[in-house]
């Protein structure tokens, strides 16, 4: 079955190529790095809004949640929620993805990586150590978990399309004390779904991309959807389109006319929740999926 199809029938195909998510892995059972004790506020989940999304706060242990097909292809996927880098969207952008990766005979890792943002750090400084650390653990358990260790993404949203892109673009270095047991191989993703991802423009010089987003001849492939509505990141994707093409990198860009921000997995009337369907056809072209 062609996967356009997988995508369409997605509500129908679960009951069979989708199996109940694993008990969560903690990244860091050596401890967090830079981090000796717990934040102020315990950890808490609650559902917010008519749509009732699950939304994640104050993680100060950050863990990946592993969603594995019953028919595995080989390629696997972190998913990264948004939230600003405050909070986690972990419903619509986090585990309605994971479920649709599943349908698709990917392996799924859901990211709860921490939040809110930790004082004196960049906003984005412990979510890298922590996607680092989860591309690691997935080379790392790839016999096991029947991942290719050359078919590991990313995906994100928002400010998780922001970690996406940073790990995407990444040289290749931790920003913290390797431990072999599970930082295995590099922690660059071989690929990336960036869904209307933040903070991807220099804020002093639109016509950039942030100073932590290096696009070289070497960055993997991309796929990013956006909104024309999404007033204040649209332009990021664009720029990172533009950057990916003139490094001559495989990249495949949608701007939909509609739609505006945080629209997550499906959750919008607009054309624009037709994304799955796109990205599913994009990753059977770069033989990420068969």
């Amino acid at each position: 079955m062609k996967l356009l199809l997988c995508a369409l029938s997605f509500s129908t195909f679960l009951s069979i190529a989708v199996a109940a998510p694993l008990e969560p892995i903690n990244l860091w059972p050596e401890g967090v790095p830079g981090e000796s004790k717990p934040l102020d506020k315990p950890e808490s989940a609650e559902l917010k809004g008519e749509e009732q999304i699950e939304i994640m706060s104050n993680v100060s242990t950050p863990q990946l949640t592993m969603y594995h097909p019953e028919n595995p292809n080989g390629t696997a996927v972190i998913v990264c929620p948004g939230g600003g880098y405050h909070i986690l969207a972990y419903s619509h952008e986090g585990k309605e993805v994971c479920e649709w990766l599943n349908s698709l005979g990917i392996t799924a890792g859901l990211l709860k990586y921490r939040v809110p943002r930790r004082d004196q750090l960049e906003k984005h400084h412990a979510p890298l150590q922590d996607v680092h650390r989860a591309i690691g653990m997935m080379r790392a358990s790839a016999d096991e978990w029947k991942i290719k260790p050359d078919k590991i993404g990313v995906l994100g949203f928002s400010a998780g399309g922001h970690l996406a892109s940073m790990a995407l673009t990444s040289d290749g270095t931790r920003t913290y004390e390797a431990n072999p047991k599970f930082d295995s191989g590099s922690c660059i993703p071989n690929f990336a779904v960036l869904v209307y991802a933040a903070y991807q423009l220099d804020e002093s010089n639109p016509d950039k991309l942030s100073a932590e987003i290096k696009v070289t001849d070497k960055t993997p492939p991309a796929f990013l959807v956006v909104a024309h509505g999404d007033k204040k990141w649209a332009e990021g994707s664009a720029r990172f389109y533009i950057e990916m093409k003139r490094a001559d990198r495989d990249c495949e860009l949608h701007i939909f006319g509609k739609g505006g921000h945080g629209f997550g997995y499906a959750n919008t009337n607009e054309e624009v929740k037709q994304w799955p369907t796109l990205a599913a056809r994009w990753m059977e072209t770069m033989n990420l999926v068969e």
